[in-house]
């Protein structure tokens, strides 16, 4: 199964896109994709329902976000209730060891993103600030990096033995769908998701096809 981790709608700041505009831009152009997570910036969308979009497109709409941390961007996966108590999803300063010690303790996952983008990925912090333990997973292929990013995200991975995830970040309907991850297992809900990052059977991948 193939799901793109990273992507963002109208309710983010500078999110462009409708939720139900990428269903059907996935659909028309027949993208190798059999579902999405929405994670949008500085917050958790806990209002938002699409299972009658899902039913009607076919594809799997998750819902996770994207946090500021002092590393850099992180995804977050597997979001509830406790989570949302731990720590403020809007502040731009959050201490990573707290994200990932959090995610933990409540059963979400905690995922470096575009680590090799300047200011905001995770290469631009860790050889001075050091690396941090409890990160496993880094975002390798990012749709919205620039040449070298995806690269050093890359190597980044290798150096610490992350496991690496793909997401296009799009922002725009025409984005997503450049990178995803695929699964040996089918994935229904967000708990399955979790539940297969834990298990680290997965691989990132580039414009994926049918």
């Amino acid at each position: 199964m193939i799901l793109d981790l990273h992507n963002h709608s109208i309710r983010s700041d500078d999110g462009k896109a409708k939720v139900e505009n990428y269903c059907q831009w996935i659909r028309k152009r027949e993208l190798g994709i059999d579902g999405f997570v929405l994670t949008e910036h500085r917050q958790f969308d806990s209002e938002s329902d699409y299972r009658k979009l899902e039913d009607e497109s076919g594809l799997l709409i998750l819902k996770g976000s994207e946090v500021e941390t002092n590393y850099g961007h992180v995804l977050v996966f597997g979001v509830n209730e406790d989570l949302q108590a731990a720590f403020d999803f809007a502040r731009i300063d959050l201490p990573l060891e707290q994200v990932l010690r959090e995610s933990e303790r409540c059963g979400a996952v905690a995922v470096p993103c575009h680590p090799g983008r300047a200011t905001v990925g995770m290469c631009a912090h860790i050889e001075t600030l050091g690396p941090v333990p409890g990160v496993g997973i880094v975002e390798t292929l990012n749709g919205g990096s620039r040449s070298g990013e995806n690269e050093a995200a890359e190597a980044l991975a290798e150096r610490y033995g992350y496991r690496g995830v793909g997401g296009s970040d799009a922002h725009i309907v025409s984005h997503i769908g450049r990178c995803a991850t695929r699964f040996e297992q089918d994935i229904g809900s967000m708990d399955e998701l979790v539940a297969a990052l834990r298990e680290g059977d997965f691989e990132a991948v580039a414009c994926p096809s049918t």
